[in-house]
């Protein structure tokens, strides 16, 4: 029986992804910093799906969890056939009137350790000849955004940088895959402090079970960039063939507070 690492696994995308491994009967290593949310889930998962859950408290966005994390796995002689690397958090505002701390953590959080387990796990993949990585980015990816200038700015480097992993390990038995949502029911919205924004009351907001459905889906056709919904494959295109200065001046106004 395989087994699936999600991280940010508490709620969200994460949960809906760990419900679905479950139901593909794929053992589970839930990670996430909320111990009682986790232990809920996988009492929940374990007695309706009968398969092993292994909870894992982690906060990611401090510099040596990463690699703990991977110790511990390892320790436990785990093999990790999918890695979820679905934990992530935005702040809303502008950048020089909010906390350059909190900044820094979304970074680590957002691009550091993301990238790290992605280099830990994927060693061990490559040994084996198999394994499946989805990263977790966000329609952000494909235009710079004020207001959310750092968040866009690492789901950029998530997107680039999985795209780029996906071309080189083309042949090795390794897939690579960026899932991209737009707006999604999550908590997110709350934690990030635009839960009154256009950008989430405009309409066209998915939920996350929608969401992590397609990005499964895709990612086991070996999807590169995974864009779920309509809608957000027509923005996430025209960005790309919008001129930038353009582009800026209609995000910025899309995602600005309502009155």
């Amino acid at each position: 029986m395989k087994t699936v690492l999600i991280t940010g696994a508490s709620g969200g995308i994460g949960k809906e992804f760990a419900i679905l491994f479950e139901e593909k009967k794929y053992n589970l290593v839930l990670v996430a910093r909320s111990k009682d949310k986790l232990n809920a889930i996988a009492e929940e998962l374990e007695t309706k799906f009968n398969v092993k859950t292994n909870v894992i408290l982690s906060d990611l966005s401090k510099p040596e969890s990463p690699q703990k994390l991977y110790d511990e796995v390892m320790s436990k002689n785990i093999i990790i056939d999918v890695l979820i690397n679905n934990a992530g958090f935005g702040e809303f505002g502008k950048f020089v009137e909010k906390d350059l701390k909190r900044y820094l953590r979304m970074i680590n959080l957002n691009i550091t350790a993301l990238t790290e387990l992605t280099g830990l796990f994927i060693q061990d993949m490559i040994k084996r000849k198999e394994g499946r990585i989805l990263n977790v980015a966000s329609t952000a990816s494909f235009q710079p955004m004020p207001n959310f200038a750092v968040y866009a700015a690492t789901k950029s480097y998530v997107l680039t940088f999985t795209e780029a992993l996906h071309y080189e390990l083309k042949g090795t038995g390794i897939s690579v895959s960026a899932l991209c949502p737009g707006p999604t029911t999550t908590g997110f919205e709350e934690a990030a402090n635009m839960g009154n924004s256009k950008l989430f009351s405009s309409g066209g907001v998915m939920d996350a079970k929608t969401v992590a459905k397609i990005g499964f889906n895709k990612m086991m056709q070996n999807k590169m960039t995974i864009i779920p919904g309509l809608r957000n494959k027509i923005l996430a295109f025209a960005s790309n063939i919008t001129p930038s200065r353009k582009t800026l001046v209609t995000v910025s106004g899309f995602i600005s507070k309502e009155k």
